[in-house]
């Protein structure tokens, strides 16, 4: 199965109207293995990434699908991305009935996937020199991080956004009754419905973020300002 990585061209979106947001300092938890560059958000683009996987912990379980798609620093709020990463993953082992289940990704659809060493590589460059986001990024990133220790490659110093804590912040009770990803893709109206596959969460987790980083534009702040605040060191 080999990589795909697709050219896509930017949609423009009309602004929102809102009334002015005022956000609460902000402490976040250490992403194990991350570091930020000097200059954060400003300039750089985002690329939103979601993973399928075997499991839930990342010292036990192993990556089967990796899905990313890249948003330019010139336009993080454009509801279609610039670029798409998608690959599917053999995971060395069986998938369990459960995963099968909630992903739709069996054992035969990885039987002739490459291994994690050779899909690794072609995702980190894509995503070289651009802050990450993802949503519960502990979880993705976990896995990630994980993957590179095992085939002895370096985790890359980068930005991490973690779209879910920042709609903690941005979106109350009175808008949202949770913030999870499917409750977030409806009240934007992601163009893109998340279902368990690692390319489509990820095409709504950009959605999201681009809806997330239209509020606080709306409301006076500068986007990549306030989520700069937002960044997992």
């Amino acid at each position: 199965m080999s990589t795909q990585v697709q050219q896509l061209q930017p949609l423009h979106l009309p602004p929102l109207h809102l009334p002015p947001l005022h956000l609460p300092p902000l402490h976040l938890p250490p992403l194990p293995g991350s570091q930020l560059p000097g200059p954060q958000l400003h300039g750089a683009d985002f690329v939103v990434v979601d993973l399928e996987t075997t499991g839930w912990l990342a010292d036990a379980a192993s990556i089967t699908e990796i899905g990313a798609v890249r948003l330019s620093a010139a336009r993080p709020m454009a509801p279609r991305p610039t670029a798409e990463f998608s690959a599917l993953v053999n995971p060395g082992g069986p998938i369990p009935p459960d995963i099968t289940a909630l992903t739709g990704i069996t054992d035969a659809m990885v039987a002739t996937a490459p291994p994690i060493e050779q899909v690794l590589p072609r995702f980190l460059e894509f995503a070289a020199g651009c802050v990450l986001a993802a949503h519960n990024a502990p979880f993705d990133v976990g896995f990630l991080i994980a993957a590179c220790q095992r085939v002895g490659t370096a985790w890359p110093s980068c930005a991490v956004i973690d779209t879910a804590m920042l709609a903690r912040l941005v979106l109350g009770p009175e808008d949202v009754p949770d913030h999870k990803l499917a409750t977030l893709s409806g009240h934007f109206g992601t163009q893109t419905w998340p279902c368990h596959r690692a390319l489509a969460d990820a095409k709504a987790t950009a959605g999201v973020l681009a809806g997330l980083l239209r509020l606080l534009a709306c409301a006076g702040a500068d986007p990549t300002a306030e989520a700069d605040r937002l960044i997992c060191q």
